[in-house]
């Protein structure tokens, strides 16, 4: 038997983070057994400040443990939070934990991980922001330009540390002596950038330590530093109404190089418009020049021409004395954190699957995949060949290249060849959403023969994936990979609409009725975090909330229904999936400014009847010429005000706050009470005939007993009269399925889901979709478009189905009341209309399997698996009249317990971690 061990650290949700600026940061981990019924009685947590391997004994002699929990009576292997010395800036800090379990095993010390601190205050910059010279480069140009510096450190001290604390104004990438530094993209990310800023810290100890090529000298002992800049979302334009530069016009560097030495010395070198910005000796100052990007654009791609390349540009050797000066730019420091989430990258590398010539004449590559990201290719062509590759999403109906539904966004590649033998190019600041690339202007016929020649990288936040889902039938199946699929293009830093037109935006609406299958698919807890700061910065005053985050519209476009409540949903759905109760903390304000901006809104206190709303946006009960589907917009507003009061409610009894509990728990009690007077006739009619309507009644449990049971069956009979499809829009569809489920009709959300005709999820799919869409019929029966001006084919919103697949039909679930999957409910149900489904998902204490497979004589086979330090509450349907049994035993044999008998011949078996094969016969 394997004894209980540690493994797996994690300090703020990441592995080994740096740069963090959470004074109180929180660790965790995971224990590894194979032991069945294992569960944590108690932690130790040791601290201590250290560049190398640590001495645990020497650390607490002279002083450098800052942290020994000593044993900590607690079964939290989550979210510990530090509670040791103070931190202090660029301090890199080793931890080790040990656990007891409830079997009388003591863990040896697990292996250590670390932190590294960023810089906590706006003093502990050196460094100035720093622009090129505007009588040398205009600052209204588009080009990128780069920015060097060469310094030289002092000989004969070996480092102990180096690191480079960055972030510009615009997006950035570094490079030192010839090298890039890190391999993120479009650095420093998008915040709302008048309030939150931020910076990224690289550990450069080796590249410093070994110098360029592996171990060669530098010229005279000297270094070269660069960046280049490009306009990224602090510049560019956003949306349909090309609004730009909303937060400045000029890009600019801040940028602090720190040595630390073994024997405690310390060099900087720092971004400053002065020649001496070293504490070094030897090396100019900063200097800028542009180079061969010559305009780049999230939503038009970059164009490029290679024969304006500065070669070595960031090395010693190379002659920077035609460049520039710069010049110093006043702009704040104090809006500056620490990442805290993971950064985006490159993530796969996907091969074209064909090469298309269309009957337009057109040359177009087939990735096989509705991706995001950006083209890589080789060619060799004489110097001032230009090539063009133009992305788009579908083929029209001909067969021909299709970019209308694009709008006004160009998602081209241009680049100008140098010439002088084989080149090969990749975007460094532009990326596109696509499936098919247009080749213009390459030398010959493009055929089979030269697809090695291309290749698309896959760019989005690197999240950690968590969970999957498959099933026995193949067209579920590739729904789920298009919802996973869908998400991976659109959490690119923060939650977007679509990643291909001119829109790519923030959108709440969005954001909330998908986080649930997000957060299933991958582990978001730090991307939403993030976001969830820069949400509650752009609250106003008043509590009401723009619609996209970050806030780039018109400041009026604010506050609707559904859209706002993203500030009370992201942040309890983020503490149910993760056990993060400082998520509830930091966003309360938030939450509850939310609602009361609600409340000061109605005609009347308890229900929202006035301002715009969104409403079922996309429903297809909508009346001819709009978006807006036919639930009224008071039922919907007031439905979404009472959740969110629920939600708030809540959290403040979570949180201690027992006055506020008691607030709001009445609040909600009484807008229940006159969405009941407005809403419901008092025979159990609802206002709204709409799918939507009833859903959102249902869901947010604003009916009780009879008139519940009555709306239920009222949506049941909705469902069959429009012969098994629905009706629903963005609002509706997220709940449709688990409402039927939980009321008695999981039949008909079966039916629903797996529906091929249009409208359904299947109709895509067999429409050839590998992501989900904005509309059911983007493409329709005949090959025609809905209409360009609202059409993505990469849209995750209706890819919410994919929670009721995990839940409802594998049956894998969290206890609300014990949140982050350290207790689950597991509720598979075989009467899905498969004969096998599967669901595994990683949580924080590990990997949870719960699948069922029917076999031929009518035996249904649980496969469960529990990670330790968790329990579980097993739901076998219709088993209370068949035999039971555990690993082939009595389930009293194995869990020292018998079934408990439920409702509906329901047998209820308590577990304990560790795997188990449940046979119901």
């Amino acid at each position: 038997m394997l004894a209980t061990m540690v493994t797996e650290l994690r300090c703020e949700y990441l592995k080994n983070p740096t740069g963090l600026t959470v004074r109180r940061p929180r660790l965790g981990w995971k224990l590894l057994t194979d032991r069945r019924g294992v569960r944590q009685i108690a932690y130790q947590i040791q601290v201590v400040q250290e560049d190398g391997e640590p001495d645990w004994a020497a650390a607490a002699e002279d002083g450098r443990l800052v942290w020994d929990s000593g044993r900590v009576e607690s079964g939290e292997s989550v979210h510990a939070a530090y509670e040791g010395q103070n931190l202090e800036s660029d301090v890199r800090y080793v931890y080790r934990v040990r656990v007891w379990d409830n079997q009388n095993e003591e863990s040896p010390w697990s292996d250590h991980a670390h932190w590294t601190t960023g810089l906590f205050e706006a003093e502990d910059w050196q460094a100035d922001w720093i622009t090129p010279a505007a009588d040398a480069i205009d600052p209204q140009a588009r080009e990128a330009y780069h920015l060097r510096r060469k310094f030289k450190l002092s000989g004969g001290r070996k480092i102990r540390r180096a690191t480079i604390f960055a972030t510009a104004l615009g997006i950035y990438e570094l490079e030192l002596d010839g090298r890039r530094i890190g391999d993120s993209l479009y650095a420093p990310g998008w915040t709302t950038y008048d309030h939150r800023l931020q910076f990224q810290a690289y550990e450069i100890t080796d590249l410093l330590q070994n110098g360029p090529a592996g171990g060669a000298e530098t010229e005279n002992g000297e270094h070269v530093i660069g960046a280049t800049l490009a306009d990224g979302w602090y510049i560019g334009r956003y949306g349909w109404t090309e609004r730009g530069k909303l937060y400045g016009d000029r890009r600019a560097l801040l940028l602090e190089l720190r040595v630390h030495y073994e024997d405690g010395t310390e060099e900087t070198v720092v971004s400053s418009a002065d020649a001496d910005s070293a504490s070094g000796s030897g090396g100019a100052g900063w200097k800028a020049a542009t180079g061969a990007s010559l305009a780049a654009n999230f939503y038009d791609g970059e164009t490029y021409d290679a024969r304006l390349e500065r070669s070595g540009w960031s090395t010693a050797a190379y002659d920077d004395s035609d460049w520039s000066d710069v010049e110093r730019l006043d702009h704040p420091k104090n809006i500056l954190t620490g990442e805290q989430s993971e950064r985006i990258a490159v993530t796969e590398t996907l091969k074209p699957i064909a090469v298309i010539h269309t009957p337009a004449g057109e040359t177009v590559l087939d990735m096989g995949q509705n991706m995001v990201g950006r083209m890589v290719f080789a060619l060799e062509a004489p110097a001032g060949t230009t090539v063009k590759l133009h992305h788009a999403e579908v083929l029209d109906k001909n067969g021909n290249f299709y970019t209308g539904n694009l709008r006004s966004a160009k998602q081209e590649v241009v680049y100008t060849c140098k010439g002088g033998g084989k080149e090969t190019y990749r975007s460094a600041f532009s990326f596109q959403g696509f499936r098919y690339v247009r080749l213009e202007g390459f030398p010959g016929e493009i055929g089979e023969e030269d697809l090695d020649r291309f290749s698309g990288e896959v760019i989005h936040t690197d999240m950690q994936p968590t969970g999957s889902f498959d099933c026995s039938h193949p067209l579920l199946n590739q729904l789920q990979s298009n919802i996973v699929w869908g998400q991976r293009g659109n959490f690119l830093d923060v939650p977007t609409d679509c990643p291909q037109r001119d829109e790519r935006l923030g959108w709440t609406g969005d954001a909330q009725v998908f986080i649930r299958t997000a957060a299933f698919n991958y582990g978001v807890g730090p991307f939403f975090t993030k976001w969830l700061k820069d949400l509650a910065a752009d609250q106003k005053p008043d509590g009401a909330l723009p619609s996209v985050i970050p806030s780039i519209m018109d400041p009026t476009h604010h506050s609707s229904s559904a859209w706002g409540d993203a500030a009370v949903i992201c942040p309890w759905t983020i503490y149910q999936c993760y056990g993060d109760k400082r998520i509830l903390e930091d966003q309360y304000d938030s939450m509850t400014g939310w609602v009361e901006y609600i409340r000061a809104q109605g005609e009347q206190e308890l229900l929202w009847n006035t301002g715009f709303h969104y409403g079922d946006w996309l429903g297809l009960d909508a009346k001819e010429n709009s978006y807006v589907g036919a639930t009224p917009q008071d039922l919907i507003a007031t439905a979404f005000f009472a959740y969110s009061t629920s939600l708030v409610a809540k959290t403040a009894g979570i949180l201690g706050r027992t006055d506020d509990a008691r607030k709001y728990e009445d609040l909600h009690a009484r807008i229940v009470q006159a969405f009941a007077d407005e809403f419901i006739t008092p025979n159990g009619r609802l206002a709204g005939h709409t799918q939507t309507a009833h859903v959102l009644a249902l869901m947010f449990d604003l009916a009780k007993g009879e008139i519940k049971h009555r709306l239920a069956e009222t949506l049941a009979g909705y469902v069959r009269e429009q012969n098994m499809h629905l009706t629903t829009g963005f609002v509706g569809t997220p709940y449709l399925c688990h409402v039927l489920s939980e009321n008695g009709y999981h039949d008909l959300a079966v039916g629903l889901v797996q529906q091929e005709e249009y409208p359904s999820w299947l109709y895509s799919v067999n429409q050839g979709a590998t992501t989900i869409w904005e509309h059911w019929d983007g493409i329709k029966p005949d090959g025609s478009f809905w209409s360009d001006a609202m059409n993505s084919y990469n849209h995750y919103a209706y890819g919410a189905v994919g929670d009721w697949l995990y839940r409802a039909v594998a049956g894998l679930d969290a206890d609300e009341h014990v949140p982050g999957y350290k207790r689950m409910i597991l509720r598979p149900n075989p009467d899905s209309g498969l004969t096998h489904a599967r669901a595994q998902y990683d949580s924080l204490y590990g990997k949870t399997v719960c699948g069922w497979k029917r076999n031929e004589d009518g035996q249904i086979v649980y496969e469960i698996e529990l990670p330790p330090n968790t329990t579980a509450e097993l739901r076998l349907p219709n088993a209370a009249d068949r035999s039971v049994t555990v690993d082939e035993r009595s389930p009293a044999e194995v869990l020292g317990a018998e079934p408990v008998q439920g409702e509906d011949g329901m047998l209820v078996l308590e577990l304990g971690s560790g795997r188990y094969a449940v046979k119901v016969g």
